[in-house]
């Protein structure tokens, strides 16, 4: 979630009914070294709780001084086991320390003896279930409070080619005394539901299909996940231009770079933008966005018809409490 879930989309899918929120993932090292960075990367308020603060790392010094800058502004410090990407085998960081088990424990052993606030960890898959099971037990015993396993090893990045394994899921929860989170297969709520009853695990988390619905965790689904089962769906009186509305207002009152709007456009406004990709060539030709320049966005893809809505099973009603954070 480089880039993906800052303040304003976290406040965003707190609305709907998200329980907790990451940050994006926080390079320790430059987190300690640039002001800059850490002012633009990370923004929290009061109403950003709970929160996992993310880092990836390899050196368990520099790791400490960067969590002990959050650590009076969240409630776990969460060292990034899992990222799969080429940057991260080039950082030596994410998913590549599964190479190098001892320097991961003292990771965990450095924060989890220091710090006030607990450790949490995300972590990938070994292609033997033993080896995962050895993993998740090592890290529960260095002091990790909390567990995230994406039920995929590093080497399955093609999350619609390769379906996350719940089942490892299950045996890593059933081996350890801490609460565990799964990741993976999350497209709507009842994904949601069908992966807490499979795995046994104390709750999901949710990356992508979130990025393109935030309001997943409400209810709410895209009409491709209605296919079929129309008959016992409907229209949730919302859409993803509304949301996306709600987003830049939150953006307006807590400033983000705009890479990260731009980004989140792109995302939210990507079905829309497959119906009328001219609308989607002028965001691209924009070089200095502006607030207003993508309410027209909105207004222009609203103009040209063919509403996409949001759908709700009709037994859910979403929950959505006055003061805007999901119940």
């Amino acid at each position: 979630m480089v880039d993906n879930s800052e303040l304003p989309f976290r406040l965003l899918c707190r609305k709907y009914g998200a329980n907790a929120a990451y940050t994006p993932m926080l390079h320790s090292r430059i987190f300690t070294e640039s002001e800059k960075y850490r002012s633009e990367e990370f923004t929290t308020c009061k109403e950003d709780r709970p929160l996992f603060v993310q880092f990836c790392a390899n050196d368990p010094d520099i790791l400490l001084e960067a969590a002990r800058r959050v650590e009076p502004h969240c409630d776990y410090v969460d060292i990034n086991l899992g990222c799969p990407q080429r940057i991260a085998r080039r950082g030596n960081y994410g998913a590549f320390l599964m190479d190098n088990l001892p320097l991961v424990k003292s990771l965990v052993e450095k924060l989890s003896s220091n710090l006030n606030v607990p450790v949490s960890c995300k972590i990938r898959l070994f292609h033997k279930i033993e080896d995962t099971l050895s993993y998740a037990r090592m890290l529960e015993e260095a002091g990790c409070s909390l567990l995230a396993v994406h039920g995929r090893t590093r080497d399955e990045k093609d999350q619609k080619k390769v379906r996350a394994n719940w089942a490892a899921i299950r045996a890593v929860k059933n081996a350890l005394k801490i609460p565990v989170l799964a990741n993976g297969n999350i497209r709507h709520l009842e994904d949601v539901e069908s992966c807490l009853e499979e795995t046994g695990c104390d709750g999901v988390l949710s990356a992508d299909s979130l990025l393109e619905n935030p309001a997943l965790f409400a209810g709410f689904r895209k009409a491709e996940w209605v296919v079929g089962s129309e008959e016992s769906h409907r229209d949730g009186e919302l859409d993803q231009a509304d949301i996306l509305v709600e987003y830049l207002k939150l953006c307006e009152r807590y400033p983000v770079p705009w890479r990260m709007i731009r980004a989140h456009t792109h995302k939210m406004l990507g079905e829309w933008f497959r119906i009328h990709p001219q609308v989607r060539e002028e965001l691209n030709a924009q070089s200095r966005l502006s607030f207003e320049f993508l309410y027209e966005i909105v207004d222009k893809l609203r103009a040209l018809g063919g509403r996409i809505p949001l759908y709700m099973r009709d037994a859910h009603e979403v929950k959505v409490s006055e003061n805007g954070l999901g119940t």
